[in-house]
């Protein structure tokens, strides 16, 4: 007999491509195992408004290719307290709600792991572009956003050997910088500065100053956010190496479009398994993928580890930016 009869389902802090794909698999394999699966609107903030809605298949229809999230999301101060922990839990139980899948980052993950502790069956699945959850080689949203990254260098490159200039592309990643490494490394940038590999500013300029000296045409910068603002990097270059040093920040741009085939199979992928294993009885647990395998970590070790960089990635693209 299944542990759970009715499932809900949210999407929570910022939205990334591919959410509307683990949605549908929530929604799709709930109905499939004979469950019934509620919405919930808006987030953390729409569970305390009781803005619960039931799902149907049509509810998640011609919505696997779209970006965003149908379910909306919110930011929700209340939800940090213990008291609104308490009282979000107690509207899922008056509705009958008896497992919780959440979809979100690393804040998403606190709350619900507050929810498991007050006897909520809970599971999360890792819908972020910057690939920061620990126990999950990629998130939900970071293969789109690399290719949005990709596409707008490819862009820039062109216009830059054609005025000889340099670029400095500031993308998302404020503790995290993975989304300008792999950016970094699948579009050639001659540098890569990230949060968790330390730099000088002189050694920036030095790198470009011989890029140019060996007859490059353009030089092409990826800043991730949690380093700084590509315009005081550029500054600081400028102040440096006699190059015309033009900023390109992709903001939110990189949140935004349709899912790459990746992503809208990995949200498949981990929100039909998330249904599967509330059905055996599982809680408390996130949903990652390793080596290609799912897998099952507590949420309490989840958001109690820094997930490890990728250095060999990183001097890999080092060595093949001479």
């Amino acid at each position: 007999m299944s542990a759970v009869k009715k499932i809900a389902v949210l999407t929570s802090g910022g939205d990334s491509q591919g959410m509307n794909a683990a949605v549908r698999a929530v929604v799709r394999s709930g109905l499939y195992y004979g469950l019934e699966v509620f919405g919930v609107q808006r987030g953390y903030q729409g569970l305390l408004n009781n803005d619960i809605r039931p799902m149907d298949l049509r509810s998640v229809g011609d919505i696997i290719q779209r970006g965003g999230t149908v379910l909306q999301s919110a930011r929700c101060k209340e939800f940090v307290t213990p008291e609104g922990q308490q009282k979000g839990a107690d509207i899922l139980r008056e509705n009958g709600i008896d497992g919780l899948v959440v979809i979100g980052g690393d804040g998403s993950y606190q709350g619900a792991n507050k929810l498991s502790k007050l006897g909520i069956k809970t599971m999360c699945l890792p819908g972020t572009i910057d690939n920061d959850i620990s126990f999950t080689d990629f998130t939900i949203g970071f293969d789109t956003a690399v290719s949005i990254v990709v596409d707008a260098v490819n862009k820039l490159r062109d216009t830059m050997s054609s005025h000889e200039r340099s670029s400095i592309v500031e993308v998302m990643g404020r503790h995290c910088g993975d989304i300008a490494l792999y950016a970094g490394l699948a579009s050639g940038a001659e540098t890569i500065l990230v949060p968790e590999v330390p730099f000088t500013i002189d050694e920036v300029a030095n790198r470009m100053r011989q890029n140019f000296e060996h007859g490059k045409r353009h030089s092409i910068v990826i800043v991730a956010e949690g380093v700084g603002r590509g315009d005081d990097i550029a500054k600081g270059i400028s102040e440096r190496v006699d190059v015309d040093a033009r900023v390109t920040v992709l903001g939110h741009i990189q949140r935004g479009g349709c899912p790459t085939h990746n992503d809208r199979v990995l949200g498949s992928r981990l929100g039909d398994f998330a249904v599967r294993k509330l059905i055996e009885g599982e809680s408390g647990k996130a949903c990652g993928i390793i080596k290609n395998e799912l897998v099952l970590t507590d949420i309490d070790t989840v958001v109690n580890t820094k997930k490890g960089f990728n250095k060999e990635l990183y001097d890999l693209a080092s060595r093949l930016s001479q």
